[in-house]
Parts: structure tokens; C-alpha cells; sequence
């Protein structure tokens, strides 16, 4: 069980203004063709952010107008496969608030009549299964929301198709916005990051607080008065890590003698670990305080909780749970004081998942641009989460992930090979066959040291063969046959102990000393 703490402080600054030209939210409108307003935020269109989907309409006028489109991608069966945006810039190690909203309304025909299920991932990390069957029976949208620690210039928000998807995937918004220093800040985001399980205004049975009120727009869900709720008209608070909003310290739950338990979240919990943050302030007691206890499922969460109007909170990072939850805030001994509490959140404390070595994704990306028309998947990271690798791609295992295989028979693809793959330096298998790439064949394959298997056949390569590739020691077959290559075949290749080298039919080649083929 994690350490327990809890502070008085002031309010904490902002990044710094150097940083300020980088923007620091994103309100995404998903299947829009069009800028529009919204909840006071300027709510773009998604085409800047992902290359692949179709937009579509909901078949329905009597929505929010963030709702009325979503963008919905191919599903095909037995294939797991991840259609991303990439948001950015953002500011490398910043902390970001990621919020994904799904409508469904019925957008993939009358056949599919439930929303189609699947994953949602955040650069290689599996955030969790979407599943807003239940929300959409009732004509709701479903929201997912997380903290997650931005590692490069962009971050990858991902739909994954998985088992249980029946049909296209859709989303219909995404929000980020950058978190203030402070926030959230006794968890390690270098390891892990926090998917919202319930955030909470207790006692206030009104509309859900969010911006202007809180400065990053985080939702503060009414908890009704499952004990009778106050009203805290003076409420005076010199501020906490997290940035609460001073509303949710306008009402409470209280209980004026004796304990106080309630069921929260209100739903049960896979067995997980979990960051919670408990808010209290009152105005209503005296300068020395009313203190109880709290306890979670009968195990001590924190001892003499003093309560005054400057307000204190309570935090644990890693705090294991599963099923229903019951909290117990109970008098301490001898006292008749009052037990409350004005504000909740709780989180699941996901463990991140593995990320391709960076080098090799930003050489990937530049060999994705040498391609007219590169695989629908490749974007996000190319190895994670495990199953969704890019199509055609092979990674290595270990702590630093490389690629090793490149494999896109028969997919269709144009343009050009681009001589940076001579980056990827832990090749062994470039395998382009049955294509229609044109342009040289790279002379700086030469400088893959790791290199056996190279398969060029059957597309429009020209020019002539790099006597360069005779220099790779583990080369141990070359396919190039039906291209448009010319001039003379290198000694370097047909005189290469052990290599299977394919050049003919289909080039204008002459070989040493002999014929042309």
C-alpha cells in the first residue's frame, strides 16, 4: 500500500511563458468539415490531426453539435489494427488532460444497431476498451477521461480493433489540455498514467462544474445527499496541488455527531491500484478544527484528519481496490465533531507500456513520406501496444525495442524507397515485393550490417544495381527481378559466396563478360 499525505499550500504558476506559442489545449470536433463554438472553446475540425476514416453524419438533429459527426474507421475481421491522430505540438514532459467523447447514433446502418466495441491507446499504452453500449440505450454520450505525460513532439491517440469489434469504430471529440505543474503531481508519469474513474462534487445535485470554473476543464459530476447536503456560503481556501475548483467547496456531505460511509465510486472496480484525492473545507467550525478518521473498506486511509476553512486534502498514489468501495469518515475518539466532505477524484494508475526505440519512429515516418500511399495503420507507435504493431512491421524484444522486418508484399504501394531506411540499423528483412515503387534502389542499404533477406521484385525500380550491396556480410538473398533496372550487374553480387540473387527476367542487365538480360 502506498504512502499517505496530505498538504497545505499555496497555488502554483503556470509553465513558463517561453513555452507559451505552443498551444496548450486542443478542442477536437471529429467528422466535421467546419470550425465552430462551443462551451466557450473554438472546436476545430480533425483533418489536420489523422489521414485515414470517413465522416459521417448522425442521423439525428436533437444532438450537441460536437455530437451530430463523428469520423469512423474500416474494421475488417480477425485483424487487430489502429487508426490514430497525431495532436501536436505539445511540450515534451508536460503532463496533459485527455478527454474522448463517443455518440454512436446509429452510424454504421440499421445491421449494426449496438455500438461496436474496441481499444483506445495513447502512443503505446493501452488505455482501455470503449464500450458505450449501455450510455447510448439511453441516449447519452460516454466520455473517457486521463493524464498522460506527453514523450514527443505529438501525441498518439489511438481506436484499436480488437475481438469484440463488430463494426467501423468512431469517436465523435477528443480534447488535450495541459496541466498545470503541480497537478497530479506525486505520480510518476515517467512510468505511469491515470485513467478517471469518477470525479465528484459532493453534495451539490445541480449541473456538472467544468471551465470557466475549473481552469483545465475537468468535469465535477453532482454526488446527490445520500446524508443531507449543506450549503458553505463563505468558503475561503488558500489553494491545493490539484487546482480544484473553489465551487466544489460550496456544498458538502456532512453528518453534524457520529460517522459518516458512503459507496464511492459508485459502481465496483477491477482489482487494480488507485490514485485518490479527497477535498475538505468548512468555514463553519472553529479555528482548531473538527477531526475524524477515514477508512476504505475498513482498511485506515488516513488518522486525524483535521478539517478547517483553509482546507486540506487527502492523497494516495497507489492504493489497491476491487469491487464496491465504502468510505468511512468517523469522529476520533471522544470527540462529538462533524465528518464531511466536499470534493473526490479517483483514478486507476495505468502502467505504461513499452515505446519503440525514437530513432527508428522518426526514420519510419520519413520512409511513410516516400510512399504515395503508405498502409492506413501506420501511425502511432509502429510495436505497442503488443497486437498493434503497423501492418508489415516486426519488432525485437527487450528493453530497447528496434525494428527488424519490413514486410509490405502486395500492398499496393507507390512512390519511392527512401534512402533512410539505411537508418534502421537492426534490419535483417526488407521485403517490398509485388508493389509498384519506382525511383534508385538506395546505395546506402549497404550500411545495414544485419541485412539478409532484401526483396525487390516485381515493382519499377530504375537505374542500376548498387555494387554497394555486394558490402553487406549478412546478405543472403536479393530479389530484383522484373523491374526497370539497366547497365551492368556488380561482380561484388554474382561473385558473393552463399548469397540467392534473383535479377532476371524483366531488367535491361548486362552481366561481365556475357550477354545482356
Amino acid at each position: 500500500m502506498s504512502s499517505l499525505f496530505f498538504l497545505f499550500f499555496s497555488l502554483l504558476s503556470f509553465l513558463p511563458s517561453t513555452l507559451s506559442q505552443i498551444p496548450r489545449s486542443f478542442y477536437i470536433n471529429c467528422g466535421a468539415s467546419s470550425q465552430i463554438e462551443f462551451n466557450g472553446h473554438q472546436w476545430q475540425p480533425d483533418s489536420s490531426f489523422v489521414s485515414v476514416g470517413t465522416n459521417r453524419t448522425v442521423p439525428s438533429s436533437r444532438v450537441l453539435p460536437i455530437l451530430s459527426t463523428v469520423r469512423s474507421f474500416p474494421q475488417q475481421r480477425n485483424t487487430h489494427r489502429k487508426f490514430c491522430y497525431q495532436i501536436g505540438p505539445v511540450i515534451i514532459s508536460a503532463r496533459y488532460l485527455v478527454r474522448t467523447t463517443y455518440f454512436y447514433g446509429g452510424v454504421n446502418g440499421f445491421e449494426h444497431r449496438k455500438p461496436p466495441v474496441f481499444d483506445q491507446i495513447v502512443d503505446g499504452t493501452l488505455w482501455g476498451l470503449v464500450n458505450t453500449t449501455e450510455d447510448y440505450a439511453h441516449n447519452m454520450s460516454t466520455y473517457y477521461e486521463g493524464v498522460f505525460q506527453a514523450v514527443g513532439k505529438t501525441m498518439s491517440i489511438c481506436l484499436g480493433v480488437n475481438q469484440l469489434t463488430d463494426s467501423d469504430p468512431f469517436i465523435s471529440a477528443i480534447e488535450m489540455l495541459m496541466l498545470g505543474d503541480s497537478v497530479y503531481n506525486s505520480t510518476d508519469f515517467g512510468k505511469f498514467a491515470l485513467s478517471l474513474i469518477s470525479r465528484n462534487n459532493f453534495g451539490h445535485t445541480g449541473s456538472t462544474i467544468r471551465s470557466p470554473n475549473d481552469r483545465f476543464d475537468r468535469f465535477w459530476e453532482p454526488f446527490g445527499p445520500h446524508q443531507a447536503a449543506t450549503q458553505v456560503p463563505n468558503v475561503s481556501i488558500s489553494g491545493f496541488w490539484n487546482l480544484p475548483p473553489v465551487e466544489i467547496f460550496e456544498t458538502h456531505l456532512i453528518v453534524n455527531a457520529g460517522p459518516m460511509e458512503l459507496q464511492w465510486p459508485a459502481g465496483p472496480l477491477p482489482n487494480s491500484t488507485y490514485y485518490i484525492a479527497l477535498y475538505f473545507a468548512d468555514d463553519q467550525v472553529s479555528s482548531s478544527g473538527q477531526t475524524f478518521d477515514i477508512s476504505i473498506n475498513h482498511v485506515p486511509y488516513i488518522r486525524d484528519m483535521n478539517v478547517t476553512s483553509s482546507g486540506v486534502a487527502a492523497f494516495a498514489t497507489q492504493w489497491p481496490l476491487s469491487g464496491l468501495t465504502r468510505i468511512r469518515f468517523t469522529p476520533t475518539a471522544g470527540s462529538n465533531s462533524s465528518t464531511l466532505i466536499n470534493g473526490g477524484e479517483i483514478f486507476n494508475v495505468l502502467a505504461l507500456g513499452k515505446r519503440t526505440l525514437v530513432r527508428d519512429v522518426i526514420v519510419l515516418e520519413r520512409i511513410k513520406r516516400s510512399f504515395l500511399n503508405p498502409p492506413e495503420d501506420w501511425s502511432g507507435d509502429p510495436c505497442f501496444p503488443a497486437g498493434y504493431s503497423w501492418t508489415g512491421i516486426t519488432c525485437s524484444n527487450g528493453t530497447r525495442v528496434r525494428i527488424i522486418s519490413i514486410n509490405l508484399t502486395n500492398m499496393g504501394l507507390s512512390g519511392s524507397l527512401s534512402p533512410d531506411i539505411a537508418n534502421l540499423t537492426a534490419l535483417n528483412t526488407i521485403v517490398l515485393r509485388n508493389n509498384s515503387l519506382s525511383g534508385l534502389i538506395p546505395s546506402t542499404l549497404s550500411r545495414l550490417n544485419h541485412l539478409e533477406i532484401l526483396g525487390l521484385e516485381n515493382n519499377h525500380f530504375n537505374g542500376t544495381i548498387p555494387p554497394s550491396l555486394g558490402e553487406i556480410r549478412s546478405l543472403r538473398e536479393l530479389h530484383l527481378e522484373n523491374n526497370n533496372l539497366s547497365g551492368t550487374v556488380p561482380r561484388s553480387l554474382l561473385q558473393k559466396p552463399g548469397l540467392r540473387f534473383s535479377f532476371t527476367p524483366g531488367n535491361r542487365l548486362a552481366v561481365p563478360g556475357g550477354q545482356n538480360r
